[in-house]
């Protein structure tokens, strides 16, 4: 035995040593090709070491650092060669992002030598034509997993069928098997079981048929397939799930828990909602208030390393699509034993919080709770009390609550004008609500809000920053939640941008949040409000999870964590379980052994997912518009112009759905983008300008890729 691994280290020093002779003898070399004979017999590769030294060549083409030309091998370094990722692709053309850095390079799709996204490649920079980074992919040093979601379409003059890949090129894909049945006009998943240099060359088999492209359920489990995200929970964690459901709640679970049963404690969600995971109470004390924010306490269920806490981690976050959910957790927690529902004891983790009159967050302390909601509250019935509209029947229900809901409004209030104060720039954001029929959309709405929701956002806030300067204070492991300053570059663009727009802007140069919400400031009542909004909001770096507090500029908080939603985010459980060890007298050198590296990779999990959540929930919910917009092919509707690019412009209906005027189907002239907001005629006085007030008629609707094109209704006409 003792042999064998001496032998085995013998070899590893091997390849250690061959690979640094290889990068030496090249880079003396320079730009000029060493062939691998040659290259062999300086690094003194004899017979007995020729496998080694091909496994060593092998690993350092891999890596990126060495590349085959023609007559031999050379540095990639010294060719100004790189690795990058395939981030996404498009008919024509692709974006890449180099592995050491988070630029993105944008590839013609001549370029790209059959890649693929999420391929490893070896690229180079190529001459830009936009002033942006323009790259080729040299080669494909690592193929992602190659399984894509697409649609059978047939070639009408050899009748053959190919697979059109939604996110690869414009080239179909020769179809050379098939482990189900499919027809033309299918959304498939299928897999590359051929690479050839180029789109048109590689060959697909069909592994799975979704159904007709037409439908826009389809297309949302193709999309959900090809992302990777689980949507079947394993056996292992199901048996666990169950287990723990058929266990229930028993008062021995309430020892050592501070009860509030008797506290008049409710919760307030959509009425659809199943997974109830917080509850609020309050009362006056003084002058002040007493806030209590009761959270499930759904740690005290998943334990560490379980199966279930291995698959939450996994999923990360819940997955909210049409009317369907993809649940981070089996429903027998989530809607279940862990679910906040009225008359029920439940077990909770409580953030009980002072404040001041003023709405001053004083002091607070977490506690391990049992309570009982006196009521399943209902956003718009609670609206209706705060407005004066409720009808006998509602009133009837929150009648042992009214007096709370009273003095949550008043506190609410005074924390929404605090937000104000510290700056937080007041963003507007359109979402849609979509009204669905036997699984087709038939109806899509703008989601509001009301007082009621923007009470409950302001609670969980503060909730929220009192976990983080709890955790920042004692400088233990913790989940963050960050959003930085805005980069330099992006402000620059933003500035450029008001400039051209006539908007007053403060002078600045250290980026603070007052800077973006005097911006907006400036611009409100007036007819670009839209676009600085808009612009406002592009400006802004994406929110993320981080182990260290960098503050949250949206928020103009230096404390901000997510603590308020353990059901349906990882994070939030994460750091319940880091606060229990707190609650229960675990000292800072503990935490740091015990949580150290788990807060770093439940960071780096969380906004992986949370990315996956946020384009998967993105683009099925434009494939349900489209399925929604075949309906009204011809109708004509007012719009507002939201952005404007090179091929034309893109319109906002009241609905919140968008669709594309394409510069083509512009009426006649000559239509020059200027680079910012507008596309004019140079041979008449028609404009098209972001903010305009346009009609148009929807001249298109494509389920499949969730496209929707429209066509200017021309007034002279």
């Amino acid at each position: 035995m003792a042999k064998k691994e001496k032998k085995f280290k013998h070899n590893k020093n091997s390849m250690e040593s061959f690979e640094n002779k290889i990068k030496t003898f090249l880079l003396k070399s320079g730009r000029k090709p060493i062939p691998f004979k040659e290259l062999a017999s300086k690094c003194r590769a004899g017979k007995g070491d020729l496998r080694t030294f091909n496994e060593a060549v092998t690993n350092l083409v891999k890596a990126g650092e060495i590349y085959e030309r023609r007559r031999g091998f050379v540095r990639c370094e010294l060719l100004g060669y790189f690795k990058a990722k395939i981030l996404r692709l498009n008919r024509t053309f692709g974006f890449m992002q180099r592995c050491d850095s988070e630029e993105e390079i944008f590839v013609p799709g001549k370029y790209l030598s059959g890649a693929l996204p999420g391929d490893i490649v070896l690229a180079n920079y190529i001459d830009s034509r936009s002033g942006s980074p323009e790259g080729e992919v040299i080669d494909v040093l690592e193929p992602a997993a190659s399984n894509l979601s697409g649609i059978v379409i047939e070639d009408t003059e050899s009748g053959g069928q190919f697979f059109l890949a939604d996110s690869m090129s414009k080239t179909p894909v020769r179809i050379s098997g098939s482990e189900v049945e499919f027809k033309t006009g299918d959304k498939v998943l299928a897999q590359i079981s051929f690479r050839g240099r180029r789109h048109a060359e590689h060959k697909a088999k069909i592994i799975f048929s979704f159904g007709s492209a037409l439908r826009a359920s389809s297309c949302a489990e193709a999309i959900i397939a090809e992302s990777g995200a689980p949507c079947e929970f394993p056996e292992n964690v199901i048996h666990e799930a169950k287990k723990i459901e058929a266990a229930g709640i028993w008062p021995d679970d309430f020892k050592e828990r501070l009860d509030l049963r008797d506290e008049i404690i409710f919760t307030i969600d959509s009425a659809e909602s199943k997974d109830l995971d917080d509850a609020i109470s309050i009362e006056k004390v003084g002058s002040g208030y007493r806030l209590g924010v009761h959270i499930a306490d759904v740690s005290h269920y998943v334990r560490g390393n379980s199966p279930l806490d291995k698959e939450a981690l996994e999923r990360g976050t819940s997955i909210y699509y049409a009317d369907k959910v993809i649940p981070m957790l089996p429903k027998e927690l989530s809607n279940g034993i862990c679910s906040l529902n009225p008359d029920e004891n439940r077990l909770a983790f409580s953030a009980l919080m002072n404040l001041s009159s003023d709405g001053i967050l004083q002091d607070f302390k977490f506690e391990k709770t049992v309570i009982c909601s006196k009521v399943k509250g209902v956003y718009k019935e609670i609206n209706t009390i705060l407005d004066g509209t409720a009808s006998e029947e509602i009133n009837e229900k929150y009648a042992d609550v009214k007096d709370s809901i009273m003095l949550m409004n008043e506190l609410a209030d005074i924390l929404i004008a605090n937000r104000k104060k510290r700056g937080a720039p007041e963003i507007e954001t359109s979402e849609s609500k979509l009204i669905l029929e036997n699984d087709t959309c038939v109806a899509v709405e703008p989601r509001t809000r009301g007082k009621s929701e923007m009470i409950i956002e302001e609670f969980m806030l503060t909730a929220n920053e009192a976990a983080a300067k709890l955790a920042a204070e004692n400088e233990i492991p913790f989940v963050y939640r960050v959003h930085e300053q805005p980069s330099p570059e992006k402000i620059s663009d933003l500035k450029d941008a008001l400039r051209q727009l006539n908007v007053e802007y403060p002078s600045f140069s250290d980026t603070k949040p007052t800077h973006l919400a005097q911006i907006l400031e400036n611009a409100k009542d007036k007819p670009v409000y839209p676009v600085v909004n808009m612009l406002t909001l592009r400006s802004m770096a994406k929110a993320k999870y981080e182990p260290e507090p960098k503050g949250h500029f949206g928020l103009a908080l230096d404390d901000y964590a997510h603590f308020t939603s353990p059901i349906r985010r990882y994070p939030d459980l994460a750091i319940h379980r880091i606060l229990t060890d707190i609650v229960n007298g675990a000292n800072k050198e503990w935490l740091d052994k015990r949580y150290e590296s788990f807060v770093q990779r439940a960071s780096n999990r969380a906004t992986e997912t949370e990315i996956r959540a946020m384009n998967i929930e993105r683009d099925c919910e434009d494939c349900y518009k489209a399925e929604y917009m075949q309906q009204h092919l011809g109708d004509v509707f007012e719009g507002i112009i939201s952005s404007v690019a090179e091929f034309g412009f893109y319109v906002e209906l009241p609905d919140t759905i968008e669709g594309l005027v394409h510069i083509n189907t512009l009426p006649e002239g000559n239509y020059i983008y200027d680079g910012y907001f507008s596309i004019s005629d140079e041979y008449s006085d028609r404009k098209f300008t972001v903010g305009d007030s346009v009609r148009v008629m929807c001249a298109g609707a494509d389920v499949n890729s969730g496209k929707i094109d429209f066509e200017i209704e021309d007034n002279e006409e």
